[in-house]
């Protein structure tokens, strides 16, 4: 019996007690009698919550114009599945597009109630899926995006990550036991040496180490070392665990070592071991403290441990001394040679993550007619087209579209991430993207830099943005000006990505989006090296 079996119904949240009425999967047996009802007529709690069980989300900004969110694991997908998103956003005018989101994923915009059924099924004519992607379900499970391409890779991620889909969601089809979490969970794996995954922001985190040679794989229930290694001499790879990291409104945490290590073959059933506790002993009375470190923080790191062994059947190995991330966050936009002789995967800048149909058709004939038809998305709101062959590369380096999708924007452009904005979600309290767009072109006119800076826009504290993994970090608010009520950002920063990766705290508040340009021009040129065009003409002169 698990500890919400014994919960009083008197301490459920309301959501666990709508989730007890009728578990969110259920929702996929009734998606044809919702299309004829119409989204008016539906009866709220399903319209509102439980159709995120199949990643349709009600948005009260755009009534009756719905968002999709898929599930693409590694974030990997192929241009027969880009054209078949473009399909659908395409048959909704101005108001279809596109996000590319901050976990590798894609929403659609302007969806129809009417128009589920259809599409569903030309999902799973291509292998698309958006099964549990809202709600209280894991999330898109994210890893490195040249995964399989890097010739400094200590592990593919790619084939892991697809198997804990599977496992999750019953290969696409929908997995009852995992559709009642207490709260969402964010799973990453990384197998590079730059942290491309920004494992510190994710409840449980899989970083590349390296034990030594005997020690391969976790303790059996006797105590002795299974899958030890025939070859002495050399280290044995794996994984160091991370666990408890999350951003929300209430408190934004790094995930912490579980003083664990696994080997690859393990991974999939420490994912298992792990959301079994927290689905079992995970706080379901205030949702503000519901996510994993909540619980870590009840029970302590070692008790958690403990538990997390008991599901998995066997100990658990002492964490290698060091993970083996010790690179610099790379973004991946532009040129750059692939492992496999003769090719090159080349990362394109997507302005804030925003497609459009005409965008996601010349991006899916892009990979075919120059790659191999796949396409990668990145963390950064980006898209990698690989295995370009040499002999193709000046030609694809022409195309038009890269004219609008650079391999060489600015150096604050390259770097800009942003959430959905009040334009489409209703927790945000300010719009970001177009914002964020324009205020990057304008400081991009008035400054010079020497590098990078990585700047995020999020509408809210829910963080979808990730303000406090940035340089500057912006975070939508309300705030007062001339005495009336106005948009504004708190600011953050300090946040490290990469090796040696922290969050950034918030150092000013209340700042008015009007009044926003020369408070972002300050920090850029005290903080950053930025210099001012004028005073470089002055002293090139």
């Amino acid at each position: 019996m698990t500890d919400t079996a014994t919960t009083t119904k008197t301490s459920l949240n309301k959501f666990e007690k709508f989730k007890a009425e009728k578990d969110g999967l259920a929702i996929k047996e009734e998606i044809e009698k919702f299309a004829s009802l119409g989204w008016e007529a539906m009866d709220e709690t399903d319209r509102d919550h439980r159709l995120k069980w199949v990643g349709v989300f009600f948005r009260p900004v755009t009534p009756g114009k719905f968002m999709m969110r898929m599930r693409m694991p590694n974030g990997i997908l192929t241009s027969n599945q880009m054209r078949v998103l473009a399909s659908v956003v395409q048959r909704y005018g101005d108001e279809g597009s596109a996000d590319i989101t901050t976990r590798q994923n894609i929403q659609l915009r302007g969806i129809r109630i009417e128009d589920l059924p259809d599409i569903f099924n030309r999902f799973h004519a291509v292998g698309l899926t958006s099964i549990q992607s809202g709600m209280d379900n894991i999330r898109n499970i994210t890893g490195d995006p040249v995964a399989g391409l890097d010739g400094d890779e200590l592990y593919d991620t790619r084939e892991l990550i697809q198997q804990i889909q599977d496992m999750l969601t019953n290969k696409g089809e929908g997995n009852p036991e995992f559709t009642n979490l207490p709260r969402k969970f964010n799973i990453a794996i990384t197998g590079g040496r730059d942290n491309s995954v920004h494992a510190e922001i994710n409840d449980l985190a899989f970083v590349p180490a390296f034990k030594e040679a005997g020690v391969q794989g976790c303790r059996g229930a006797g105590g002795e070392v299974e899958n030890s290694s025939s070859s002495p001499s050399s280290p044995v790879f794996g994984f160091n665990i991370l666990v408890g990291g999350f951003f929300s409104a209430k408190r934004c945490e790094a995930a912490i070592p579980l003083n664990a290590w696994v080997a690859p073959e393990d991974v999939v059933s420490v994912c298992r071991a792990v959301l079994e506790v927290f689905r079992d002993h995970g706080s379901r009375a205030n949702r503000l403290k519901s996510r994993l470190m909540w619980l870590i923080d009840e029970w302590g790191i070692e008790k958690f441990r403990q538990e997390v062994e008991k599901r998995l059947g066997k100990s658990f190995l002492p964490a290698a001394p060091k993970d083996e991330i010790d690179w610099e966050k790379r973004d991946h936009i532009g040129v750059y040679k692939q492992k496999q002789s003769g090719l090159n995967y080349v990362g394109l800048h997507i302005p804030v993550g925003r497609l459009y149909a005409e965008d996601m058709f010349g991006i899916a004939n892009l990979a075919e007619v120059y790659g191999s038809g796949e396409i990668r998305l990145t963390v950064e709101q980006n898209i990698i087209i690989p295995n370009v062959p040499d002999s193709r590369l000046a030609t694809f380096l022409t195309e038009p579209l890269l004219e609008r999708f650079s391999i060489d924007p600015g150096l604050l452009s390259r770097s800009l991430v942003s959430c959905t904005g009040a334009q489409f979600c209703n927790f945000a309290l300010i719009e970001t993207k177009n914002r964020a767009l324009a205020l990057i072109k304008a400081l991009e006119t008035e400054l010079t830099f020497t590098r990078p800076v990585r700047i995020h826009w999020t509408g809210c504290p829910n963080s979808c943005g990730q303000p406090q993994v940035a340089d500057i970090g912006l975070m939508g608010t309300k705030t007062r000006k001339d005495g009336k009520t106005v948009e504004g950002v708190d600011i953050y920063m300090g946040g490290k990505v990469g090796k040696e990766a922290h969050l950034g705290t918030c150092v000013t508040k209340g700042i008015p989006c009007e009044d926003l340009q020369p408070v972002l021009q300050d920090l850029l040129i005290k903080h950053f090296g930025a210099k001012l065009k004028q005073e470089d003409l002055v002293i090139s002169g």
